[in-house]
């Protein structure tokens, strides 16, 4: 089994294992994530590997964290790689996300390493009021929008994003590298 196979059992497992604690229907869940319900289907049967901006709008609708459907997980038995950590999608080839530190209850944050490469940009849809995004820019140029707003951070520099908006990302200089602390209060 491949690298991509492992991802999509992994996201599989964990999107149906979080509808079913819920007691949600795929029309419920589509309702709550804005993923159609065809989609969520194809996912959840491994006939489709959703790109990262499905899956974080599938984790804020299901209100739980990006990176239980990425990280490693007991409880499916799925090994998705050497470094469990690091995940690249073949949908957004330009976008790797490496997990930290994942999501616990007790400090209610995650934590990534995210690049972006050829200029690509990353949108994402309102996760629940109040989740706060610290973002530390490693090396790159890296636009920042929240809302209506955008702004350029370079190496070293740092903002404090608010989640609960439309926001997203991109990579300015043909390759950026930034840290993600999300919150959730």
């Amino acid at each position: 089994m491949n690298k991509q196979d492992r991802v999509g059992q992994q996201i599989a497992a964990v999107l149906k294992r979080e509808r079913q604690a819920k007691g949600w229907s795929l029309d419920k869940t589509a309702k709550q994530t804005g993923v159609s319900k065809a989609m969520l289907g194809q996912i959840e049967r491994l006939e489709s590997s959703p790109t990262i901006a499905t899956l974080w709008k599938i984790a804020t609708g299901l209100q739980c964290s990006f990176s239980s459907f990425i990280s490693q997980d007991e409880a499916t038995d799925v090994a998705l790689q050497d470094d469990p950590r690091v995940q690249g999608f073949t949908e957004d080839p330009n976008m790797t996300v490496t997990t930290l530190f994942c999501y616990s209850p007790k400090t209610k944050f995650e934590t990534f390493e995210i690049t972006l490469s050829n200029y690509h940009e990353q949108r994402s849809s309102p996760h629940h009021c109040g989740v706060l995004e610290h973002i530390h820019v490693l090396e790159g140029r890296l636009r920042i929008f929240e809302g209506a707003q955008e702004r350029v951070l370079t190496a070293n520099e740092q903002c404090v994003l608010h989640g609960d908006v439309p926001h997203g990302y991109r990579d300015e200089a043909g390759k950026s590298r930034f840290i993600d602390i999300i919150f959730y209060p």
